[in-house]
């Protein structure tokens, strides 16, 4: 599988891991089978996943607790963010206060059982926070030797920009999936190839979006595979720059994408999925 380097020195498989499935229902709380959670992130690092993205708020606080126990950040690179509450009904509250994210890193090292966060990512833009006020205090935190590369999640191309001025951006992380392809996140992807940004595309599987891509099934039918497997493969071959984190909470599952990172698709089968 092809690697890449974030933030030009962390070398990691092109094919993650999203750990936000590893919690209970909603994303709240633990899950009903703690052993099995540590067992699908432990099968993971054995088929030679090395790159673990997960967040603060997922749980909150439960996947990230999950991977320290598990020892992924011994044997991965592991990525986390910070930038929003969560409410016990299930609620996302976008907070990027420089205070609390001050506060939050001190916990994320914490649980993951690190000194240092490999990849810390502001999780979302605050419309109640300066964006420059938020970026410049993960920028702060990498001056300080909390974490040792910044990323950005759910911006758009003028974001990445004016972060970009403060501090180096590793890797963006937004919505994009082979079902699902706004023009904005067209031009963040662009931004990323030209700068040499991770591009970390969340919901990679588009579970359920999938009917409307033409000759998925016909491909997956020539690959022996799962339309979900060529939907993974489709955004490895989109973009080198790509870094798909697909999650699950199920070892066959698991076994399933990192199998879809071997799938060699054709300039014709990637035009005929547009």
């Amino acid at each position: 599988m092809d690697s890449f380097d974030i933030g030009g020195e962390l070398t990691v498989n092109r094919l993650g891991f999203g750990a936000m499935r590893l919690c209970g229902a909603g994303v709240i709380g633990a899950p009903e089978d703690e052993q099995n959670a540590r067992a699908v992130v432990e099968r993971a690092l054995e088929l030679g996943v090395d790159f673990i993205d997960t967040a603060d708020s997922y749980g909150p606080g439960t996947s990230e607790r999950l991977l320290g126990e598990a020892g992924a950040p011994d044997d991965a690179v592991v990525a986390t963010k910070a930038g929003l509450l969560r409410e016990a009904d299930g609620d996302w509250l976008p907070h990027g206060d420089p205070d609390y994210i001050r506060n939050q890193v001190l916990a994320s090292r914490d649980r993951l059982g690190v000194n240092t966060i490999d990849l810390y990512q502001f999780h979302r833009p605050d419309p109640e926070t300066d964006f420059e006020r938020s970026v410049e205090t993960f920028a702060e935190l990498k001056d300080d030797g909390l974490v040792n590369h910044v990323g950005l999640s759910n911006v758009t191309v003028d974001q990445l920009e004016t972060a970009r001025e403060i501090v180096d951006i590793a890797t963006v992380q937004n919505r994009y999936n082979v079902a699902h392809r706004p023009d904005e996140d067209e031009r963040v992807l662009d931004a990323c190839e030209e700068y040499g940004v991770g591009f970390m595309p969340w919901y990679p599987l588009a579970a359920g979006e999938l009917d409307d891509v033409e000759g998925i099934d016909e491909i997956a039918a020539a690959h022996d595979a799962s339309r979900y497997q060529i939907a993974l493969a489709w955004t490895l071959h989109r973009s080198d720059v790509m870094l798909p984190i697909p999650g699950t909470s199920d070892i066959d599952h698991l076994e399933a994408n990192v199998a879809a990172g071997e799938i060699e698709l054709s300039a014709e089968e990637m035009a005929r999925l547009g």
